[in-house]
């Protein structure tokens, strides 16, 4: 049995959006657009393994006022996969799709990985961006083993593939597992997952990903623009960890705690999620 979609749910993935694309370096970058055109850019960063579809009933409650935009970085969802993948070059994929759409500093908001996409094109970019805002992104220092694996690591395996599309779909995990997800959104989430292929269904991230989907504190710096820190009560960043980031920052960084939210926060707290994007996106759109 389907489980059952609130209105506000329902309303959302019945609003219409606009299916966009750019090239960046070579590779094609699809993103879905909400809000009228002109309006002031939003930018919706998904974490790692992830796909634009993980805004879908987020976006719309956001386009009042702003024209809002998710993007499937390269070797996600329907974007082009390349040969290497650097945080650099996925903020720069983020920076030509505001770019596409206005050419005043747009706002950026990224959950995880996206959260390191967003803080490095912040620091990259500076003015040319208004604001960005990190959402359980945990900024820390690998592990020498880890480390040592990515330096050496010339490929990691191929994803797996299904015999049927209900098989690959009862196969959806996030990462951290977490099940307080709200049923309706998983189901919609891990729909946009997946791709037919000869042989079978299989998921449309590039597994190669993995091997530069970590942000260390090292790698921050200060940056010129507004920055907004956000994080789930049962997260991965923690107190520390967001300690972390804002003194690497050099600057008063605002964190804002939800509570009852794991790392997933659009997955289990969406409605909150959206009552604190919407917020920053009313200050930073009148400093």
């Amino acid at each position: 049995m389907a489980p059952e979609v609130p209105a506000w749910f329902a309303e959302a993935l019945a609003q219409s959006h606009d299916a966009c694309e750019v090239e960046v370096d070579g590779a094609r970058i699809s993103y879905r657009a909400w809000g009228k055109p002109g309006l002031p850019v939003a930018v919706l960063v998904h974490g790692g393994a992830a796909h634009a579809g993980w805004w879908d009933h987020v976006a719309p409650h956001l386009a009042t006022g702003h024209r809002v935009l998710a993007v499937d970085l390269s070797g996600h969802g329907d974007s082009a996969h390349r040969d290497r993948y650097t945080l650099t070059t996925w903020a720069d994929e983020i920076m030509a799709v505001a770019a596409a759409e206005s050419d005043e500093p747009p706002v950026l908001l990224g959950h995880s990985m996206g959260g390191f996409v967003v803080l490095t094109a912040a620091q990259k970019y500076g003015a040319a961006v208004r604001g960005a805002a990190a959402i359980d992104s945990p900024v820390r220092e690998m592990s020498p083993e880890a480390r040592a694996w990515v330096a050496t690591a010339k490929e990691i395996p191929g994803s797996k593939t299904y015999p049927d599309r209900a098989t690959i779909l009862s196969r959806f995990r996030t990462l951290p597992a977490d099940g307080a997800g709200l049923p309706y959104v998983r189901e919609h989430l891990a729909a946009g997952s997946i791709r037919e292929t000869e042989g079978g269904w299989t998921w449309k991230f590039d597994p190669r990903i993995f091997l530069r989907s970590m942000m260390e504190p090292e790698e921050l710096a200060a940056a010129a623009c507004d920055i907004a820190l956000i994080r789930g009560e049962r997260g991965m960043a923690t107190t520390d960890i967001t300690d972390v980031v804002a003194e690497r920052l050099g600057r008063d960084v605002p964190v804002t705690m939800i509570r009852d939210a794991g790392h997933h926060i659009m997955l289990d707290q969406p409605i909150a999620l959206i009552a604190v994007l919407q917020t920053l996106l009313g200050q930073w759109r009148n400093p």
